[in-house]
């Protein structure tokens, strides 16, 4: 064994960084201060499986090799020919494709890169146009969670943008049973692997005997470290979760250009996830500033309008949300993910997370800082290096 190590979380980081450790030999005790793990990959409990906005997996970066090749993905959904329906709402009314401005930033031939000092705005606007550049800054709102994310770096926005519209083989890939099956998978690895899982524990201090994992949300890990410098731009989200008698008018996706909204289907290409008969949508809408959240929510009903014809009348489960400051990093102009706060805080302290020092978009964020704290962790245990092993003693 290297020796002790301690992660504070059980999401999808806290995880990733437990079973890295143990996988490097480090005997690993993980603290979640829920009844359950999961964080914001919890889903809702059966019948009606729903999780804390969109949630799918990409599979072109290497955390998803780092999944498949534990067999901690599973089984995976895919929606029929006749369910792929695609809708666009412009001006208010829903189309079946996207107008043409926003189809050339699709095409092959595209840039790779975008200027990291420049708003997406700027940029876009100078190469594509005014109007192209305000749809698809709203049309990347399904995985930047804000109004404005024209205000965003054109580099950040601009890969998100080309990995969400790949113009050749998608790359999306929807879990039979959602994150929460893949989440339930990594528990069991983490046990095999000798992790002890402590729920409804919720830490208060480090420990000063061995290093620790921070894998909570960046509020609560600046209260745990008292680091006042663990801070970053996040979005700000209305949700709403519906189940209804199925229709096929419904839609299985929809890309909302009017106000950044996102509509999707989970029970189309995954009937696990809803009763037979029935269909399961997830939608979201970034509230704007200066925004209630009441007219926030009254558009994301007017979405729901137009992608599921009726549905008040269909409903027979639903749920609403509302996300704000911790739905992922967000790198406005002259910043990367490079000066997000680091994983590697010093005295044996790591933190992981979807608003640190990693690439990727939101749960790959996790995953790969995870994996990042979790070795640096069990590095650390061999050296000794502890919160309390250079006399900085660290409290909430």
């Amino acid at each position: 064994m290297t020796g002790n190590v301690s992660v504070v979380g059980g999401g999808i980081a806290g995880l990733t960084a437990a079973i890295t450790a143990a996988e490097a030999g480090a005997d690993v005790d993980l603290y979640e201060g829920h009844g359950s793990l999961g964080g914001r990959g919890r889903a809702t409990p059966a019948p009606y499986t729903a999780h804390e906005g969109p949630h799918v997996f990409y599979a072109d970066l290497d955390h998803w090799k780092w999944l498949t090749d534990r067999d901690l993905v599973g089984p995976l959904g895919r929606p029929s020919v006749r369910d792929l329906r695609f809708g666009f709402v412009r001006d208010g009314r829903l189309r079946s494709a996207p107008p043409a401005g926003l189809v050339r930033m699709m095409m092959p031939g595209r840039p790779r890169t975008a200027p990291v000092d420049m708003t997406f705005h700027e940029w876009a606007s100078r190469r594509y146009g005014e109007a192209a550049a305000r749809a698809a800054a709203r049309a990347i709102g399904v995985v930047t969670y804000d109004a404005d994310t024209g205000r965003l770096s054109a580099a950040f926005v601009w890969e998100l943008f080309r990995r969400v519209f790949a113009p050749t083989v998608p790359t999306v890939r929807w879990v039979v049973g959602g994150w929460q099956a893949v989440l339930g998978r990594m528990e069991g690895r983490a046990r095999e692997l000798g992790v002890r899982i402590h729920l409804e524990t919720r830490l208060t201090e480090l420990p000063e005997d061995r290093p620790v994992v921070v894998a909570t949300e960046l509020a609560a890990a600046k209260r745990l470290l008292g680091d006042d410098s663990l801070e970053w731009e996040s979005g700000h989200v209305v949700l709403l979760d519906v189940a209804v008698r199925s229709d096929r008018r419904d839609r299985f996706i929809a890309f909302d250009l009017d106000g950044g909204g996102f509509h999707e289907s989970y029970s189309m290409q995954d009937p696990t996830v809803a009763p037979a008969g029935e269909s399961l949508f997830q939608l979201d809408m970034p509230v704007r500033a200066g925004e209630s959240l009441a007219e926030a929510r009254a558009r994301l009903e007017a979405l729901a309008d137009l992608t599921v014809p009726r549905w008040r009348d269909r409903t027979t489960w639903s749920r609403t949300a509302t996300a704000k400051g911790r739905t992922g990093a967000l790198d406005l102009p002259g910043r990367t993910w490079r000066d997000r706060p680091a994983v590697d805080r010093g005295d044996g302290v790591f933190l992981a997370g979807d608003m640190v020092a990693a690439p990727g978009m939101r749960g790959e964020i996790s995953i790969f800082s995870g994996i990042e704290a979790g070795r640096g962790a069990a590095a650390a245990a061999k050296t000794g290096t502890a919160p309390g092993s250079s006399g900085n003693r660290r409290t909430a």
